[in-house]
């Protein structure tokens, strides 16, 4: 103890004998000593920061199993784009696909040093930090291509030293496990181009309409310039910023002697053609994109249907779809004139205002199918001027308004004008419509609905789909989701049931006054739309006349249980159905679509098929993923076209393997309800069909209480089609409006296009019907001649006794178990809804 004492003061006293020199040096000594010990924390630190980040490294083999990102892409059956879904546009291409060229384009601007470093460029960075010293600005960057791969797969965005530590450790480690070829191939594909597109052929392909072989020189150039900054140097956000970065790049390629001094100054002497060329959506069918994006996110989540490449096809045909649409646009603006004018969508104070601003006027109004909108500069008595943007303006004359009555309600309008200026006035803002010689007439942006269900009755694809006048203005799909009272259209299903029980056409049913207790002590009248009553009528004439009367007295001879029954073959649920006596009158809620897929099994000859709208999915790598199998119903075994047309090529598939699909009819009640239906159009209340000059049509139409909503369902070999039109809160359409007026006309309108070129299809009869001769007034057999009797098509067990079965002359009283089919509860259906329908068609 005292020796260590005198050690101690020993040294004191020794420290304290030292010069100033002494001190000195041990004061730089004991600085190294403490610096390599820093220097050694300092190196184990930094060691454990790159052992830990080489830990959180990607693996090697993720590095070859990159995914690149691609939109979700809908086509019609034959190849025509619907939509695409998903914020990236993109589509990969290997780098055996990019040209040369524009390889040497990016490597010039972003990495001319790429084939010669090992992914961190230390010549490069020390160039830009010179240039950072000298000038204080980032004019040069020290990132390689391989770094940019690194931050763009791999890391996160933040600015923090382990992130950089990362990039510049993880490119190392890129450059050791993938080929220089395979690294730009992942670059080409990642890279961001602006305007939503990713990848190097979706740039190509958006601003230049080009495959990447097709691109020029000039174009490579410009493209390779984006990446740095692709707002500023855009080709179409700020052309002159991209020019002068393209004409950049173009120098650095000549620098670098990868272009010749010729082909620079032909390159910077080109001007620059860039503008957002995207493939275009080729057809409008938006209600049936929608369909497809919100399967395919049920089926695999948001994330996988929007990015990984899905290519789905549907069953749509891209022709008869292209004239549903425009047979719905047309039907709906025609019901707007037939009720005139409800006056301008908005009013301005245009005076001293510019072309310019009238053009932002207009821009604010926004698109509509078939309409242009425009605004009224000045109007006189028998002349306004109209402006319809980009200084473009016209003149109308009273002949191009005369149908605008003025608007009253959906039964009345005013006095027809007399003068341009009781129509339209300075400053409003109107609708024009192209008419059929080019010229413009006024129209209006319509208030009224339309749907239109289009597919074929072998397998039940929809061939074309119409869920509203426009679908970016209601995405309400009422094709679809719409569940509206079918009213008349519903009572095929009922008289085939009857026919299907041993009930002929030439049945008589009784057309007569009835009245039906329901709960509640309240009693229900039935009545025919004309409020007249027939009496004794045969049933084939009571559905071509849609005497209500008669089928609700049909109804009860049948029994309501076995109509119930009966409608299931059809593919309606039976706890969807009124389960009362209004059933015959169409208060069912039913899509345009329900009512296409059932009358299906008239138009196929009694085969239950299943509607869908998506024919297969591939994959991002070109995989099938899902295929529709469908079940089929025979293509041939029903209508046939004549032998003599068998080149004219169907609408439907062609015939394939033995039918799949259930039967479900009875063939001799299909021919029979189809020989109905076609008197339907014949002689009944489907005449308007008539114009298609059509033999081989049949059909039946539909209007609810009050005309709210006006059907019609009908069919011919390859097409079934139904058509439906009502406001969506349930206003009445006005008087006239019925289902043999408003839904056939637009009917008419789609099928006159549709089968324009083809030949009638023909009918047989079945095994087992015979045509016997029977009396207008009873239906019974007779062997009269003339005005008296008519041939008509029985079984071949009711040859004799063709009238069917005795009628039950039971009184049963009709009640219903729920008395909500007389009075819907407030909640059941918008304000304005039909409570009970009852009237004709």
């Amino acid at each position: 103890m005292g020796q260590a004492r005198v050690r101690y003061r020993e040294a004191r006293v020794t420290r304290r004998r030292r010069g100033p020199l002494a001190r000195l040096g041990l004061l730089l000594a004991s600085g190294v000593a403490l610096g390599l010990n820093l220097a050694a924390v300092g190196l184990l630190g930094v060691g454990i920061l790159i052992a830990t980040t080489l830990a959180d490294l990607p693996r090697t083999d993720s590095l070859r199993e990159v995914r690149l990102q691609e939109p979700m892409r809908v086509f019609s059956a034959d190849g025509v784009l619907m939509a695409e879904f998903g914020a990236e546009r993109r589509q990969p291409v290997p780098y055996a696909e990019v040209p040369p060229r524009l390889v040497e384009a990016f490597l010039a601007t972003e990495d001319n040093r790429f084939f010669q470093h090992e992914g961190v460029d230390l010549i490069g960075l020390g160039r830009a930090a010179l240039s950072f010293l000298q000038t204080g600005e980032r004019s040069q960057g020290g990132s390689t291509i391989t770094m940019q791969v690194a931050r763009n797969f791999y890391l996160s965005p933040e600015k923090t030293f382990r992130r950089k530590l990362s990039e510049l450790l993880l490119s190392l480690h890129i450059e050791r496990t993938l080929t220089k070829q395979e690294i730009l191939e992942l670059y080409f594909n990642k890279i961001f181009f602006g305007h939503r597109a990713y990848g190097i052929s979706a740039a190509a392909e958006i601003y230049y309409g080009k495959t990447l072989r097709q691109l020029t020189l000039p174009q490579m150039a410009m493209l390779a310039g984006i990446p740095k900054a692709p707002s500023a140097n855009n080709p179409v956000s700020n052309p002159k910023r991209a020019l002068e970065r393209r004409d950049f790049i173009l120098g650095r390629m000549r620098e670098l002697g990868y272009i010749s001094p010729k082909d620079y100054q032909e390159a910077v002497a080109a001007p620059d053609t860039a503008r957002l060329a995207r493939r275009p959506i080729e057809l409008a069918a938006g209600y049936v994109a929608e369909m497809v994006r919100r399967d395919l996110v049920a089926r695999y989540g948001e994330e996988a249907a929007y990015g990984s490449g899905f290519q789905v096809t549907t069953t749509l045909d891209s022709r008869l779809q292209r004239e549903a649409e425009g047979a719905v646009h047309r039907a709906v603006l025609d019901y707007d004139e037939r009720h005139g004018y409800r006056g301008a969508e908005s009013k301005h104070k245009l005076a001293g205002l510019g072309d310019e601003a009238l053009d932002a006027l207009l821009a604010k109004a926004g698109k509509l199918p078939e309409l242009t909108a425009a605004l009224v500069l000045r109007a006189g008595d028998k002349e306004a001027e109209v402006y319809l943007g980009q200084g473009k303006r016209v003149k109308l004359t009273l002949g191009q308004m005369r149908w605008a009555s003025r608007y009253r309600n959906e039964d009345a309008k005013g006095a027809a004008p007399g003068r341009v200026a009781q129509v339209v006035a300075a400053g409003d803002l109107i609708r024009l419509r192209k008419t059929a010689g080019g010229g413009w007439e006024l129209s209006q942006a319509p208030h009224v609905s339309g749907a239109l269900s289009v597919l074929d009755p072998t397998n039940g694809a929809l061939l074309a789909l119409v869920g509203g006048y426009d679908f970016q203005d209601s995405k309400f799909n009422r094709a679809v989701d719409a569940r509206r009272q079918p009213g008349s259209s519903f009572k095929p299903f009922v008289y085939a049931a009857a026919l299907d029980q041993g009930w002929t056409p030439a049945s008589l049913l009784q057309d007569k006054r009835l009245e039906i207790p329901v709960n509640r002590g309240k009693v229900w009248r039935p009545d025919n739309f004309d409020g007249k009553t027939m009496g004794p009528i045969r049933l084939r004439l009571a559905l071509i006349k849609s005497r209500n009367l008669a089928s609700v007295w049909l109804l009860r001879e049948i029994g309501l249980d076995s109509a119930l029954d009966f409608a299931t073959r059809f593919g309606f649920d039976v706890a969807s159905l009124p389960h009362g006596f209004t059933l015959v009158l169409g208060t069912a809620a039913a899509s345009p679509t329900q009512m296409a897929a059932a009358y299906a099994v008239f138009a196929n000859g009694g085969f239950r098929v299943i509607p869908h709208f998506m024919d297969k999915i591939l994959d991002g790598n070109g995989t099938l993923v899902f295929a529709a199998k469908a079940p089929r119903a025979c293509a041939d075994c029903w209508f046939r076209y004549p032998e003599a047309s068998a080149g004219v090529q169907a609408l439907s598939a062609a015939a394939g393997p033995a039918p799949e699909a259930p039967r479900v009819l009875d063939p001799r009640v299909v021919w029979q309800m189809n020989s109905i239906m076609g008197d339907v159009i014949r002689q009944g209340t489907g005449r308007k069909a008539l114009e298609l000059k059509r033999e081989d049509i049949a059909g039946k139409t539909g209007t609810t209480n009050e005309v709210r909503d006006s059907w019609f369902c009908g069919y011919q070999k390859d097409l079934v089609a139904v058509a439906w039109m009502g406001f969506d809160d349930f206003s009445p359409l006005g008087k006239g409006e019925t289902g043999g007026q408003a839904a056939l006309g637009l009917w008419v309108d789609f099928m006159g296009q549709a089968l324009a070129g083809k030949p009638e299809a023909t009918l047989e009869v079945p095994a087992g019907l015979t045509e016997v001769r029977v009396a207008k007034s009873d239906g019974r057999l007779t062997r009269k001649k003339g005005d008296a009797s008519l041939p008509e098509w029985v079984r071949q067990e009711d040859a004799q006794a063709p009238e069917g079965p005795a009628p039950t002359g039971e009184t049963q009283e009709f009640v219903t178990e729920d008395p909500g089919y007389y009075e819907r509860p407030k909640k059941a259906a918008p304000s304005g809804a039909p409570r009970l329908i009852d009237d004709l068609f």
